[in-house]
């Protein structure tokens, strides 16, 4: 589910491309969104980008292309079937308890799709569920989430994957997280603290660190594995 700035954003560009013919320019998008700077709408183009739904097009100037609209907009472009799934981590989140990591297999909650690229929402309430050995658990809560995205590819984190999350509220330095930011976005992402900042960091040199007031990210869990189908 995109944020309501993405979604509001990502429909403006393609209204005006529809309208005019050329993407908006960064001031008429600020305007638009009644956004102060234009940091701000490059870092909702870049994470519209890195969810897939626009592409920039290299040396040329305003030019991007809307690849996809969300599931809940007016229209829909033509030969896309976007498969997003709302909801969010803010609160509780019921997991498997595992008391025993001798047990041959526990069914743990799938919740949905977090990104490994720039945050979005995923289920509060499962669906499904995954088995896992239980020779991978400690104790405590764990979850799994769908990978969706590149931003963890060096980490050997791929689309597609499972990871196993262990619920926890702190984690140490470099550890991969699941992170929530500013209580409504979740992600998969390396953190690091600096002074009094924590960095989101990709394993992937085509996206950004994130930078975040202490404030702003709450760990929602530790990654302590990863089930890949072939």
């Amino acid at each position: 589910m995109l944020t309501k700035k993405q979604h509001q954003l990502l429909i403006y560009i393609h209204d005006s491309m529809n309208k005019d013919g050329v993407a908006p320019s960064f001031d008429e998008m600020k305007k638009a969104l009644s956004l102060r700077s234009k940091s701000g709408i490059h870092r909702l183009i870049m994470a519209l980008e890195e969810r897939g739904f626009l592409r920039r097009l290299p040396h040329r100037a305003r030019a991007l292309e809307v690849i996809k609209l969300p599931e809940n907009a007016p229209e829909k472009l033509a030969g896309f079937a976007p498969n997003v799934i709302t909801g969010n981590f803010s609160g509780a989140m019921p997991g498997a308890k595992v008391n025993n990591d001798t047990a041959d297999t526990v069914d743990l909650p799938l919740y949905g799709k977090i990104a490994a690229g720039t945050p979005i929402e995923a289920l509060r309430d499962p669906t499904e569920h995954v088995g896992v050995p239980g020779a991978m658990l400690g104790m405590g809560e764990h979850y799994a989430l769908t990978i969706e995205g590149d931003s963890m590819v060096d980490a050997g984190i791929i689309d597609g994957d499972t990871v196993v999350i262990k619920r926890c509220e702190t984690a140490d330095n470099g550890a991969i997280v699941v992170a929530l930011v500013d209580n409504e976005e979740a992600t998969l992402k390396r953190l690091r603290r600096k002074g009094e900042s924590i960095a989101l960091e990709p394993a992937n040199q085509s996206y950004e660190t994130r930078i975040f007031g202490p404030d702003r990210v709450k760990v929602q869990g530790s990654l302590i594995g990863l089930i890949r189908k072939y």
